[in-house]
C-alpha cells in the first residue's frame, strides 16, 4: 500500500483550486479529435464531490436548451486543463441532487456575501 501512496502523491496536480459543493465553475477540458486537440469549456454548478486523493472527482450540472446535463470530472486528470471558479455558493448539504427536480429560478444556489 505504501508504493501506491507514493505513486498517487507524485501524480497529483498542484494548481487545483479549492472546490466546494455549490460553486459555479468553468471546467476547461481537452478534447482529442483525430490528431488535433482543442479546449472545450463546461460551465455549471458542482453538485457532488466524491472519493479523495488521486481518485477525487466532482460532478458539474448545467441546463442547456431545457435539458439537464451532468458530467463527472476527475480532479487530477490530464484531460482537465484548468478549473475556474465563477462564483462561490452557500449550501448546507454535501450532495445537491435535489437540484435535478427543480427548474428555473428554484434551481439557483445562494451566493456568498462578501
Amino acid at each position: 500500500m505504501n508504493a501506491l501512496e507514493q505513486i498517487s502523491s507524485s501524480s497529483l496536480k498542484e494548481n487545483v483550486p479549492e472546490l466546494n459543493v455549490g460553486d459555479t465553475v468553468k471546467v476547461h477540458v481537452r478534447i482529442q479529435e483525430g490528431d488535433k486537440s482543442r479546449i472545450q469549456v463546461f460551465e455549471g454548478t458542482i453538485i457532488a464531490k466524491k472519493h479523495g486523493g488521486i481518485n477525487e472527482t466532482f460532478t458539474v450540472r448545467r441546463v442547456a436548451h431545457g435539458c439537464g446535463i451532468e458530467r463527472v470530472f476527475p480532479v487530477h486528470s490530464p484531460a482537465v486543463d484548468k478549473v475556474e471558479i465563477v462564483r462561490r455558493g452557500v449550501v448546507r448539504r454535501a450532495k445537491l441532487y435535489y437540484l435535478r427536480d427543480r427548474v428555473g429560478k428554484a434551481a439557483r444556489v445562494k451566493g456568498q456575501v462578501r
